[in-house]
């Protein structure tokens, strides 16, 4: 079976056509413009953090190339941070109805990764990376709060 992604550009086409989906299981629906404003904020950040961490990723490829083992980490998780910030993307561009739970995990790992940029302070494209994981963190955090999921 062939996955299809379309991405968040490709979502954002598809909700303006009016094949979004803008209600999710929480029962929101388009009369909520605030809803949906903080999941397109949510949908922005976790679509820049996945580029971030993808770009990361291969920087730290290279830096494990060479021979600088201790950035093997780092790489795997850029790796998964990228994963769960596309999923997470797509899920919020449309409102799906699990994007507020998708968010938290999110979150969760954005920190994680954030944390492991973190521990390399003098390179540029890992503290780059880190800002964008702390966006991410929290953009996730408060959408998934607005939509009354978070603890």
């Amino acid at each position: 079976m062939k996955r299809r992604d379309f991405g968040v550009a490709g979502v954002a086409a598809l909700a303006s056509l009016g094949l979004g989906g803008r209600a999710g299981a929480q029962g929101k629906t388009a009369d909520h413009p605030e809803h949906d404003a903080a999941m397109q904020a949510c949908a922005k950040a976790c679509a820049d953090c996945q580029l971030m961490c993808d770009m990361c990723s291969t920087h730290c490829a290279h830096l494990v190339a060479d021979g600088k083992k201790q950035h093997l980490m780092t790489l795997m998780s850029c790796q998964d941070c990228a994963d769960i910030c596309a999923a997470a993307a797509q899920s919020a561009a449309r409102g799906g109805p699990h994007a507020a739970h998708i968010c938290e995990a999110c979150a969760t790992v954005c920190a994680g990764c954030a944390k492991e940029c973190e521990k390399h302070p003098d390179d540029a494209e890992m503290a780059k990376c880190a800002k964008e994981c702390r966006k991410c963190e929290k953009a996730c955090r408060e959408m998934a709060q607005h939509a009354g999921q978070s603890k």
